[in-house]
């Protein structure tokens, strides 16, 4: 099988790690913005050869892995280029926006809107890990629409890497992943500031956070290339998330303020229930 990977960070380097394993002689192309980045992931072995734009027909795969806002400009070329049995699959962390660019596509049939719920702090070609994608839970964005054999090829791929799928509407997906990712991260982000702002003594900051804050601020290592068109992509479901996050946090202080134990340990105790929610999504390997 050959493989086009355009975008060589993390996403679309552990894809070409990951792939092996079911795949083990698929020859793997890649193409990035960046010279070193290309460079760097020949010299990884992530990639086999470089991929031109005028072989992307000879591709039976081309997976795409960068920001989103490169999607838009990017996806649509790719399409142009493709060939009858060529699948096209996105890695977006949002879907709508791309959903309704390519909707009227003449290829449209070639593209699957996915969204592998897999990833790190970390980016960049030595960011890719082994692993990445075994596993996790896969959302897959109008699948009817998506050619009938290139469908079963897609989802074949993904059995492959042993992902949970599951089907959602663009607009649905933007709405849930406003909630469960991308606020983690602006959560993450404004911490990072809040403590950057106040704690001027870099040392303190050092010295002083525990497992706690280290575990909470990792996201906010995060690449804001990656996350700044994120957060603009969505920023209708984001804003709204972030006002329901706002008013819990003002609650949350004025219950402190009045030094309203019973309050404050009742919707501690009621929030104590995301562990059952996660432990269960351990166990029943979801």
């Amino acid at each position: 099988m050959k493989i086009g990977i355009v975008g060589l960070g993390l996403m679309g380097g552990s894809f070409a790690l990951d792939i092996k394993i079911p795949y083990p002689k698929s020859v793997i192309y890649g193409l990035d913005m960046s010279k070193e980045n290309l460079n760097k992931a020949l010299e990884l072995g992530l990639i086999d050869h470089q991929l031109e734009y005028s072989k992307i027909s000879e591709m039976d795969l081309v997976l795409v892995g960068v920001p989103v806002n490169y999607l838009l400009e990017i996806l649509p070329k790719i399409l142009d280029r493709v060939g009858q049995k060529t699948l096209v699959i996105d890695l977006g962390s949002t879907k709508e926006a791309i959903c309704s660019l390519l909707e009227n596509h003449s290829k449209r049939s070639n593209y699957l809107a996915a969204h592998p719920m897999a990833g790190t702090e970390f980016s960049g070609p030595s960011a890719a890990q082994k692993g990445l994608y075994i596993g996790k839970t896969n959302i897959i964005c109008e699948f009817e629409k998506t050619d009938n054999k290139l469908g079963k090829f897609a989802l074949e791929i993904f059995e492959g890497l042993k992902m949970k799928t599951i089907y959602m509407d663009s607009k649905s997906h933007d709405v849930h992943v406003a909630y469960v990712s991308h606020l983690s991260h602006v959560s993450s982000f404004m911490l990072g500031k809040t403590v950057i702002e106040k704690e001027k003594n870099e040392d303190n900051i050092f010295d002083l956070a525990g497992s706690g804050f280290e575990s909470t601020v990792r996201l906010a290592k995060s690449n804001p290339k990656t996350w700044t068109p994120i957060f603009l992509q969505n920023k209708t479901n984001l804003a709204a998330a972030i006002e329901e996050y706002v008013s819990n946090l003002n609650l949350l202080k004025e219950l402190i303020l009045n030094e309203n134990d019973d309050k404050l340990s009742e919707i501690l105790n009621n929030t104590n229930r995301i562990k059952e929610i996660l432990n269960n999504k351990t166990k029943n390997g979801k």
